[in-house]
């Protein structure tokens, strides 16, 4: 089995392979590195190395960990260490994007949950869109709402569930009372196709 490759790259080289984020997530992640001393941070670093497959032209595709790159952009931070776990470069540019689709190494829906076209994604870890649902699905994965999960991008599908069953405006009105029903929803048999799901183990008996 190869040895994973390491690199440093800036973060604003980086290209995003998704359309957004939770900045109320974004935020939670800041206000933790900042709360860290900087040989802390420094190993904090180290221990975590964004993702990243090579792509045409050489360009770096993040494929993971987009909040923890805004956050620490928004940090001033300027490099990061990089594991590359993929090099598509020699893939021709127009069917790059349906091997990483077909490998799951990229999620190009929006803030309302729809599937947009690839050339839609942003160019810069900058430029990603805001998504209070997202953040919602943080915060109740923090609160013991679902369990962390492999499954690729598998916060963003309890952001869409959420999205079916929460009003935007309550998010925006009171982010606690949101949680709340977040909770209560997350315990539901509704969401028990979801990965981390960690409601009752069986149907109770009528």
């Amino acid at each position: 089995m190869p040895k994973p490759r390491f690199k440093r790259a800036p973060i604003k080289a980086l290209r995003p392979t998704q359309l957004t984020v939770g900045l109320l997530e974004v935020e939670v992640k800041r206000r933790r590195l900042e709360a860290l001393r900087p040989d802390a941070r420094e190993a904090f670093l180290e221990a975590h190395p964004m993702p990243v497959v090579i792509g045409p032209a050489g360009r770096l595709y993040i494929t993971d960990h987009h909040h923890l790159a805004r956050a620490l952009h928004d940090e001033g931070v300027e490099d990061i260490l990089v594991t590359i776990i993929g090099d598509l470069s020699m893939v021709e540019r127009d069917a790059f994007w349906g091997v990483m689709d077909n490998k799951r190494w990229v999620y190009p829906y929006d803030a309302k949950g729809e599937r947009r076209h690839f050339k839609d994604l942003p160019k810069s870890i900058t430029e990603l869109k805001d998504d209070p649902f997202r953040s919602l699905a943080g915060e109740l994965r923090r609160s013991g709402g679902f369990a962390k999960d492999t499954t690729p991008f598998s916060e963003f599908l309890w952001a869409d569930f959420l999205r079916r069953r929460v009003e935007r405006k309550r998010i925006e009105k009171s982010f606690a009372s949101a949680l709340e029903q977040a909770l209560l929803l997350a315990k539901s048999f509704d969401a028990d196709y979801l990965p981390g799901w960690c409601g009752a183990s069986s149907v109770q008996s009528s």
